[in-house]
């Protein structure tokens, strides 16, 4: 019997890494585009921008700005299209994005490259997340909650980790790209992890391998921003966690971890915290539907490893710690609902869970006791 065809959005078509990759990229940019938009939203990268600017000025480039206002959402998307469209009509069109920045900016960039048929490009300003690897892309309402994913027809055309440009980002964002990188593992296991499919197979080892790393390596990479370990875990977090959704497909990149960030990204209280953050914080969720609704006892040990490697790192463990401390059972309950909508990744488990189910795994007595016996009542 012959396999289905499969297709895959692996990698970018290049990857430049490292100390001065900026630098290094700006001949390859000058080949693929003349007037790239340089797109970026948060005034803490605003002066880093400017200065990406004039080194593609010096190039003898003619980078157009652009502003995001919003986190990826079609708000933003459909107001720019319609400006880069006005600037075609006046002659001024541009042949590239340029995405400069956090998770959502790169996302952005890729949708917006691929709505207007350009080449896309993605200089990540953390390793909070994968988002300038991947061939996948988050929108958000205006106000910050997690509408749908969108999968896109390629990966960047050159994705540039400059170690400078990631090393200058808060050490909070590289733990929560940690946490993001190894709910990897943590999905992929569960959903995938007796898959017959070879690719798939390897990409899950992949990811074993990787959260491994991150557990020897997490604590002392933040510890020393540029250091060897810092190296590693960034790059992991940036890079490698993003190939391993590339060759393992949708059921290597989410599963019940993300669908509560999902979740977690309908209240407004949550939306201080990063991506990974919540995500870290669904990995826990998920390993307490897996001990709760399947027995799986070493799921209850993983959860107790993780409990205190995520503390250790000033990740958020509890509901408290995501600011939900005195959030109504109602607003947990639209959190759950969302979660467990017909499309939600959450259903990638081997087992089905509801609702309620889910809201007893999020409020069990070590997340949130006062919330624990609210549900009992």
């Amino acid at each position: 019997m012959t396999s289905p065809v499969s297709q895959h959005q692996i990698a970018p078509a290049r990857v430049l890494r490292g100390e001065g990759a900026w630098a290094e990229a700006l001949p390859l940019i000058a080949g693929l585009c003349r007037r790239p938009l340089l797109l970026g939203r948060s005034a803490a990268t605003a002066e880093l921008r400017q200065r990406l600017a004039s080194d593609l000025r010096d190039q003898g480039l003619d980078p157009i700005d652009g502003e995001l206002q919003f986190d990826c959402c079609e708000q933003d998307l459909g107001r720019l299209q319609a400006e880069l469209t006005a600037a075609a009509r006046a002659g001024r069109a541009v042949d590239a994005v340029l995405a400069a920045g956090g998770g959502k900016v790169l996302d952005a960039g890729k949708l917006l490259a691929q709505r207007l048929g350009l080449p896309c490009l993605t200089v990540p300003t953390s390793a909070a997340t994968c988002a300038g690897w991947t061939a996948l892309a988050n929108l958000y309402s205006p106000a910050g909650a997690f509408e749908g994913d969108v999968a896109l027809d390629r990966c960047p055309e050159l994705l540039v980790f400059d170690h400078g440009l990631v090393r200058q980002a808060p050490v909070r964002t590289l733990a929560s790209g940690l946490a993001d990188a190894m709910a990897k593992w943590y999905e992929a296991q569960v959903s995938s992890g007796n898959s017959g499919d070879g690719l798939i197979q390897q990409a899950v080892q992949m990811a074993r391998v990787l959260r491994d790393q991150l557990l020897l390596e997490g604590e002392a990479a933040l510890a020393e921003p540029g250091g060897e370990a810092w190296v590693r875990v960034a790059e992991a977090s940036g890079l490698t966690a993003g190939l391993i959704g590339g060759l393992g497909g949708a059921r290597c990149r989410t599963v019940a971890a993300h669908a509560v960030h999902n979740g977690l990204t309908q209240l407004e209280a949550t939306h201080g915290r990063l991506h990974g953050e919540k995500v870290g914080f669904g990995i826990l969720v998920q390993l307490r539907l897996e001990e709760q609704l399947a027995g799986n006892q070493l799921a209850a040990q993983a959860r107790r490893q993780l409990l205190g490697f995520f503390r250790t790192l000033g990740l958020p463990v509890t509901l408290a710690d995501l600011g939900l401390a005195s959030a109504p059972l109602s607003d947990l309950q639209a959190v759950c609902a969302f979660a467990c909508l017909p499309h939600s990744d959450l259903h990638h488990l081997p087992f089905p869970v509801t609702p309620a189910d889910l809201l007893g795994a999020l409020v069990s007595a070590d997340a949130c006791p006062t919330h624990q016996r609210e549900l009992a009542t």
